[in-house]
């Protein structure tokens, strides 16, 4: 799908390039002195990787526009999925495998004297995403287009990503991610296509003449007006011909400068309308701890749900089409509730510009939403405050109060006068402000709602949403997340990957649930040690990066003990440094052998939230640990603490791979599933968790011998806090954790300063709300269990091999075929 220029089908399509080294070679050369304006000699390496990006897409566009002119022509179900984020990573190789073109690419560079492993350097990640609600995006529409499904992905095309994270004297520092400015060669622009988007004013009400009768309906009268401008990325499928499209939005004004008052001299207040309007688009998650904040948040998201709806409907149907069948042909997926300000976003198209009665258009509405729910955290399900939604978006509330009260004179009458059910199930929250709950709104509105793991799927069901399962059942389902294997296996590790190959065959890379045959292998002692060849060259690859990068010197012999992920208290990197804390105590009181000790390097990689400040504390606490412990000369030879900045898509396909053990220690009940989870067991790491998330599911299909499991279970968690959790008797109670809290506390790790990190203190001892204390003792029974079975090289691997060969549930392809079974109901195309 995608709004490429539309052809017919006697239009003549300029077919690919021929995949030899010696066209390549030609347009490469074509590409840089034509589009870049250089000869070979002069060219920079931006030069370089530039054209080297504009070649490769000219062996896709042909099959992306065949894509598209196919779906066009013959109007299939699509999907269309809503998302604020897509953390893409570096887009060369993905596209070079998916054309079948790396060694036909890397011979014709070598005969011009250049290595393709040097352009790959040059590129720059894109800075769409954050995380994994982010990178999960980026997988899906990986296998849509893989699958040939036909599909468009929807964001923004944020200027500065969410911001570049650098550290001055161990503390994080924010910076824009200029990832813009040597130029983007993925996307194309597609100003003709712009979409006007409205915001503010007033409704009124006026009468029409339909036929013999006068009709009153409801119209917007805005406040101001900006410009959606779309970018097109193509989505290659794997060596399959299909090549699907996200469409990115770019925002500016509809005046962006005013040559009047600006020679009058106020220069600033004649580009201000263009500042205000590319605001927008400028930040992903802008902090919202400020009124400001807020409003521009909103902004964002019913900024690229108006252009994203309006596209699909002018753009992507036939002219003259009855919407009335528009869920025929199109389901849009809410990825979280970011994108939920649609929902009334089509009730107004529908009513409003298109004459529907409202009872149509709440079925029409009701046909196209699926709504996916990524989180437990009540605080994390989004809401907005009725003064500044009816403020910006005055039309959006006048509905989203009518679906309420439609709603709500359903829950009363099929649960009688239970007014305390109504309040908890109303789309208004009442206290402690007047509020949009965009999580009930999307529920309500959404043919489907999927949690993204069984045990999620379960809370969601059970406690999270509870009053809308009991109410509708049938509209609750679970598709457990998923990771491509094409990025995540077959980039990120090429020795594991020719070693499955050489093994199995290459059929695994579109059906990840063939690694099943790699089971055998486990019990073949030469398999082994060549899987531990590869775990080797991997964490030499990694040790060459993070010091070329970041300085950092990696061990070679050491096991790599690694935690990414976002800076979320939920998420307990507390309870890794702690551990850390416990190791550096006992080594240095001499309760501890460093001779005893399994050599251990352990790896954080996170960003937090600008306004997150416990956050921003513990990356603090981290690194003031990591530089302690790293410049002590007994402890480091045996444990080492490193932190790279800025960790993102590019640094996880270097580190994953080289990983032999995977921190997953959210608290039971918390995490919505995970991803780093499972890209860490598919590249043979094994995992030390919580049973929470996906871990619950990783256990069961990898086995208990192959995971090491702690802490409390989700209903014990519950338990715990329902009686009234005392975090301060676990450290009364437990001389090694007092041990390592009162390291902390005495000033330690902050040049005897008791001041730096008493809020982490405070906090784990007065509230501790997810419980790092009660599971404290459990992690750190799990840890000797690690290191004795680490011990063992022979059977560690056999234990990795299987990680691998069991996990290819955990493919994204899967969850695709999932949604389509059991929510999106589309077909594949041909290719």
């Amino acid at each position: 799908m995608g709004s490429v220029a539309r052809v017919t089908e006697s239009t003549p399509l300029i077919t690919s390039p021929e995949p030899s080294v010696e066209g390549f070679v030609r347009e490469y050369l074509r590409e840089l002195n034509f589009t870049q304006g250089t000869v070979l000699e002069r060219a920079s390496i931006n030069d370089k990787y530039l054209a080297l990006a504009r070649t490769v897409r000219h062996y896709l566009m042909s099959r992306w526009m065949r894509t598209t002119n196919e779906h066009l022509r013959t109007q299939p179900k699509a999907v269309a999925y809503l998302s604020a984020e897509y953390l893409l990573g570096r887009q060369l190789d993905n596209a070079l495998i998916a054309a079948d073109l790396t060694e036909v690419a890397s011979e014709a560079l070598a005969s011009l004297g250049i290595d393709l492993a040097d352009l790959r350097e040059a590129e720059v990640e894109p800075g769409l995403g954050n995380g994994g609600l982010g990178r999960l995006a980026a997988c899906f529409v990986d296998s849509l287009a893989t699958m040939s499904i036909p599909a468009i992905g929807y964001g923004i095309r944020y200027e500065y990503g969410i911001f570049r994270q650098n550290f001055v004297d161990g503390w994080q520092v924010e910076e824009p991610d200029h990832w813009l400015d040597n130029g983007s060669p993925w996307e194309f622009a597609h100003p003709e296509h712009e979409v006007t988007v409205s915001f503010g004013g007033r409704t009124e009400t006026v009468t029409e003449e339909v036929g013999d009768d006068t009709v009153e309906r409801t119209r917007w009268v805005p406040g101001w007006k900006v410009l959606g401008v779309p970018y097109n990325y193509m989505v290659p499928g794997y060596r399959n011909g299909c090549v699907n499209t996200l469409r990115l939005w770019s925002a500016r004004a509809t005046h962006a400068f005013d040559l009047e008052i600006f020679n009058y001299g106020d220069y600033a207040e004649a580009v201000r309308a263009q500042t205000f309007a590319e605001n927008i688009s400028k930040v992903l998650y802008p902090e919202d701890s400020t009124p400001q904040g807020k409003e521009l948040r909103l902004q964002q998201q019913y900024f690229f749900v108006a252009c994203s709806l309006r596209d699909f409907i002018d753009q992507l149907l036939p002219e003259g089409f009855d919407l009335h069948r528009l869920p025929e042909r199109v389901c849009f997926q809410l990825n979280d509730t970011h994108p939920v300000i649609a929902v009334p976003e089509l009730m107004r198209i529908l009513v409003d510009e298109q004459g529907f009665a409202w009872d149509e258009a709440w079925e029409v509405t009701q046909g196209c939403f699926a709504y996916t729910c990524h989180t437990l955290l009540p605080e994390a399900l989004e809401i907005w405050p009725v003064e500044l939604l009816g403020r910006l978006l005055p039309r959006h509330l006048e509905i989203i109060y009518r679906i309420n009260d439609e709603f709500l004179d359903e829950v009363r009458g099929s649960s009688g006068d239970d007014e305390l059910l109504v309040r908890r199930m109303s789309i208004i929250a009442e206290h402690p402000q007047r509020a949009v709950r965009m999580a009930h709104l999307a529920t309500v509105a959404a043919t489907k709602v999927n949690g993204v793991a069984e045990l999620h799927s379960q809370l969601l069901r059970d406690k999270v949403l509870a009053d809308f399962a009991r109410l509708w059942p049938e509209k609750f389902t679970n598709v457990t997340n998923g990771v491509t294997p094409r990025r995540f296996v077959r980039l990120a590790n090429p020795g594991l990957s020719g070693l499955i190959t050489e093994a199995i065959g290459d059929g695994w890379v579109t059906d990840l649930d063939r690694l099943r045959d790699l089971e055998p292998m486990a019990d073949d002692p030469e398999f082994r040690r060549r899987f531990r060849e590869v775990k080797a060259a991997n964490k030499e690859r990694l040790a060459g990066f993070l010091e070329r990068r970041d300085g950092i010197e990696i061990p070679a012999d050491t096991m790599l003990d690694v935690m990414v992920k976002r800076l979320h208290e939920y998420k307990r990197q507390t309870l890794k440094i702690l551990h850390v804390v416990t190791l550096y105590d006992r080594i240095v009181s001499g309760r501890l052998d460093p001779e005893d000790v399994v050599p251990r390097t352990v790896v954080f990689g996170a960003k937090a939230a600008p306004g997150y400040a416990m956050a921003k504390q513990i990356i603090g606490l981290i690194n003031h640990v990591g530089s302690v412990v790293n410049a002590h000369p007994e402890v480091s030879r045996v444990l080492r603490v490193a932190f790279p900045a800025n960790y993102d898509v590019t640094v996880a396909e270097t580190l994953i791979p080289a990983a032999d053990l995977s921190e997953q220690i959210s608290l039971a009940g918390k995490e919505a599933s995970g991803t780093g989870n499972m890209k860490f067991a598919l590249n043979g790491a094994l995992t030390v968790g919580t049973d929470d998330g996906a871990n619950v599911e990783i256990r069961q299909l990898v086995g208990d011998d192959n995971f090491f499991l702690f802490g409390l279970t989700e209903p014990e968690a519950a338990a715990v806090a329902e009686a009234g959790y005392r975090p301060s008797a676990y450290y009364e109670e437990n001389p090694v954790l007092r041990r390592a809290l009162d390291l902390v506390a005495r000033g330690e790790f902050s040049g005897g300063d008791r001041r730096v990190f008493e809020p982490i203190v405070s906090n784990l001892l007065g509230e501790d709300r997810f419980m790092v204390l009660a599971d404290f003792q459990s992690y750190l029974d799990a840890q000797e269990r690690v290191e004795t079975a680490y011990r063992d090289p022979d059977a560690w691997s056999r234990a990795a091999v299987l990680n691998v060969a069991r996990s290819g549930f955990f493919s994204s392809d899967r969850s695709m075929r999932d949604y389509l079974d059991r929510i999106w109901h589309a077909e594949p195309m041909e290719a």
